[in-house]
């Protein structure tokens, strides 16, 4: 659990400090953190530390281990755990999907992921109020960026399908749309249930029981609907986009981000660039799905889908490096176990990224992603004191962020 507040003062002492991705391991330094901010970074010979230590400062010992930022996932589901039984949304009321979204903040926070963004929770205001709760020390786990319900064409991805029609209706989330008109009074809901950015699932989906492509789903005029109001309201715009037409689509609209990106072409890629509009190819979904198949697991039509991406998502990220596309890191966790997120890393360098660039995806360019890049990313005087240490270098081997030995969210040690 959470410490119950963050301390007024707190010298971490660590054996190495990274301060972004962009810089090598220091040797021994002691971070001192006010009030859950960072105050300085100091040698540990430092002079200032002295007043801190007479002035009775909590210590921790880090000093066997590197500490860096804590990591950013662009994209998670915290609210459900991996199912292939869709009738379980007809069976199961809201308070258990809170329940569940309290444990996996809690599992996500201690693999390492100080913030995420949560792309579509299960029922209204889970994610909002864990968003809250984790904010007040209530409930461990990591600053929750959430866009709660998802934006849909009636009856396609991130709709209900597969009931009866008068289940369909029952469960029905109240965000699908047809037209400009509705399609942005959509947005303007979403806004007034309190979600901090919108998403929208341009293109059909893998894990529905929606069986007809993964190609564009909302017209263009309706895209641009979504965009320009989410704007006029101060909030950008995350597209789930599967097929290539309708990832060139989204971004002509102005998404701010692609996730997923399957079928990346470079007709696609040119108008990613042309519109700033970045990829979160999270590849361990694909990861995740691929390991289920066979097994009864999902129903046919979704198996069918499975197989159809599987054959290409391997190439996700060596596409669109080649066209220049910027990649951020997401996960799409809740498809797979949460607390695995960092095995996205693996999977980026496997895709021809460094080992760098790879932690800087989780780090200084997520937190561009999310706006915050003053507040999180890296380890400086007045950033939030989001915090982990591992054992061993993250710039050398990206990978040993798999096992995290602590972290500190806001300022509070999560244990």
């Amino acid at each position: 659990m959470a410490s119950p507040a963050a301390a007024d003062t707190v010298l971490i002492e660590a054996g190495s400090v990274i301060t972004d991705a962009a810089s090598d391991p220091t040797g021994s330094m002691v971070l001192v953190v006010v009030d859950g901010t960072i105050e300085g970074i100091y040698a540990p010979d430092a002079a200032a530390l002295g007043a801190y230590a007479a002035q009775g400062a909590e210590r921790i010992d880090l000093s066997d281990k590197t500490v860096l930022p804590g990591l950013i996932d662009l994209h998670t589901h915290l609210s459900g755990d991996p199912s292939g039984e869709f009738w379980r949304a007809a069976t199961t009321p809201s308070e258990y999907f809170t329940l569940i979204a309290a444990k996996n903040a809690r599992i996500t926070a201690l693999a390492g992921f100080t913030t995420v963004r949560d792309l579509g929770s299960r029922t209204d205001q889970v994610t909002q109020m864990l968003a809250r709760a984790t904010r007040e020390g209530i409930v461990p786990g990591p600053r929750v960026i959430t866009s709660a319900r998802t934006i849909a064409i009636i009856g396609g991805h991130g709709d209900v399908n597969g009931f009866v029609e008068h289940v369909n209706d029952a469960l029905d989330s109240g965000f699908t749309c047809t037209g400009p008109v509705e399609c942005a009074s959509k947005v303007r809901l979403a806004s007034q249930y309190g979600a901090d950015l919108i998403k929208i699932t341009a293109t059909g989906g893998v894990l529905s029981q929606q069986g007809r492509g993964l190609e564009a789903h909302f017209t263009d005029d309706e895209m641009r609907a979504i965009v320009e109001t989410a704007d006029s309201l101060g909030l950008k715009v995350a597209a789930h986009a599967h097929g290539a037409r309708g990832i060139e689509a989204a971004a002509r609209a102005g998404v701010h981000t692609i996730e997923h990106g399957t079928y990346i072409d470079d007709d696609a890629a040119r108008a990613m660039n042309e519109a700033g509009t970045t990829l979160v190819p999270t590849l361990m979904a694909f990861e995740g799905i691929r390991r289920n198949l066979g097994q009864g697991f999902y129903t046919p039509v979704v198996e069918d889908k499975i197989r159809a991406v599987s054959e290409v998502a391997g190439t996700i990220v060596q596409r669109a490096r080649a066209n220049g596309v910027r990649i951020a890191f997401g996960t799409d966790a809740g498809v797979f176990p949460h607390g695995q997120n960092a095995g996205e890393f693996a999977l980026l360098v496997n895709g021809g990224m460094s080992h760098r660039e790879a932690l800087a995806s989780a780090t200084t360019v997520a937190a561009e992603i999310v706006g915050m890049e003053d507040t999180i990313g890296r380890l400086a005087p007045g950033y939030s004191a989001d915090i982990i240490a591992v054992s061993g270098n993250p710039i050398a081997d990206v990978t040993v962020l798999e096992a995290v030995d602590w972290v500190m969210v806001r300022g509070r040690v999560i244990k």
